[in-house]
Formats: C-alpha cells, structure tokens, sequence
C-alpha cells in the first residue's frame, strides 16, 4: 500500500515531534520558558561580527570550546567544524519534517535560540511552537529557504572572522545536508517509510542542484553516497583523519600548512 504523507500541519502546528524520532540531530526543543536565564542567544547574535570584522561573543565561544575539545590551536579548523555542525543541525531540522510530513518549520534567526555549550537537541530551542512555512516556492523551496537564512549569514561570518575559505564552507554546508539525508533515508527505510526515503532524496538533490551547493560535489544514489570537492580541515586535527566524503584520498601533513583544497 501507498504511503501517503499526514495531513499537511496548519500554521497553529508544526511537524517537528515526528522527525524528533529520527534523532536528536533532528529534534528541537520547545515549549515554553526564559533561555536567556539558561544561557542561550538568539542564534542571529552567532551571525554577528564586531566593527573590526571579528567574531562576535557567541560564535567566538562556540569555536574556542570546540577547538578546546579537539586540542586543535589552528582557529579556522574549529570555525569550519562548528559551521558544518550548525549546518547538519539546520539541515536536519529543514529536511525530517518536509520528508515525513510535507512541511518545513519556520525557524527565524530572531527567534531561535542557541546555546553554545549544550548537545542536539537541547542546543537549540524554539520557546512556544514554530509555525509551518508558506505555500509558495513548493516544498523543496521551502526546505531551502527554512535553511539558507541561517546559513548565508553564519557563513558570511565565519568565512570573515576567520578567514575560512568560502567555497570550502559551501562544501561543508553540502555534506552536512547529505549526512543528514544518510540518517533519515536509513531511519526511513528500516520503517517502512519507502516513499519518505525517496521524497528526502530529491528534497535533498533539489538544494545540491542549485546555487551555493551546486559545485559542492555529487550526490549518489546506488548505494547513496557524496563525493565532495573540497576538505574540512578536520585531518589537521591531532588524531583526526579524512570524512568519508572528502575530496583527499590521502591526508596532506600538517607542516603543509593551507595548502588545502579550499
């Protein structure tokens, strides 16, 4: 029997707590409370950078603990980690609900709030319940839309801050969604959830068709798999190697210095 997606959400509903299932990555918390006096921002202050073009306090605390964590003193690897792993945040919480349900929360950079220091899916929290998207722009246009107003500007504040290449961040934006995909079409699939798998595939492959992910890499599908063109950085990480989708079949040493493809 044909799966059919559930009723389409009003705007008094959102279709979060089903993808919730999938994994944390794919959840976000809600419901009612102060996140200011639980340490969280608004995630627009992450995006801010100061009059000099420095990172602002948010997203500077964020790259410094994440850096901490991987004993890495190379700034511009961290901000690159911390951006891929917004992304998949983003990424996930745009493509669950549009797979499962056929609609995209409305999740805006002044309402959203972030907590740095906390793990998915307690990082991010929306207090109250997000709306669902709009019509207009189909659903694939809404995904993107749900996600690129929080990437263009978090990618425009780390690509300054920290002087991380552009293209290279686009490229972890892109990886970021097709790990996200690989999560969902395997949660998918081991539910019974056929149709949904092969609807997040070409949600997925509309974004990856399109500017800014359009040159990022190439998207497979039997079995599904990426191939990005460029790296993360994440091997100049003590101890780190090279993430199955890089572009590197061999990781360059360390006394390379940026000579990466960025």
């Amino acid at each position: 029997m044909a799966e059919r997606l559930r009723p389409r959400p009003t705007v008094d509903e959102t279709p979060l707590p089903e993808a919730a299932r999938v994994g944390p990555f794919f959840a976000l918390r809600t419901g009612s409370g102060d996140p200011s006096a639980e340490g969280y921002a608004r995630i627009g202050e992450a995006y801010r950078l100061t009059g000099t073009g420095a990172a602002g306090p948010v997203l500077r605390a964020r790259v410094e603990a994440v850096a901490a964590s991987l004993r890495t003193d190379e700034p511009r690897v961290a901000a690159s980690l911390v951006f891929q792993g917004l992304a998949a945040r983003v990424w996930s919480l745009a493509l669950g609900p549009a797979a499962l349900s056929g609609a995209v929360p409305h999740l805006r950079p002044d309402r959203l709030w972030w907590n740095p220091g906390r793990v998915a899916p307690d990082d991010l929290w929306w207090p109250g319940a997000p709306s669902v998207m709009g019509e207009p722009g189909g659903l694939a246009g809404q995904m993107g839309t749900a996600a690129f107003v929080q990437l263009m500007p978090l990618h425009h504040a780390v690509e300054r801050a920290y002087r991380v290449s552009g293209r290279l961040l686009w490229g972890n934006a892109a990886s970021a969604l097709t790990g996200s995909l690989r999560v969902l079409h395997d949660w998918c699939r081991a539910h019974g959830r056929a149709e949904a798998a092969d609807r997040a595939v070409e949600l997925a492959r509309a974004q990856l068709d399109h500017p800014p992910l359009r040159d990022a890499g190439t998207l497979s599908t039997a079995p599904l798999g990426y191939r990005r063109r460029t790296c993360c950085l994440y091997y100049r990480v003590p101890g780190g190697g090279l993430c199955g989708d890089c572009v590197l079949r061999e990781a360059p040493g360390r006394g390379s210095g940026s000579g990466t493809p960025g």
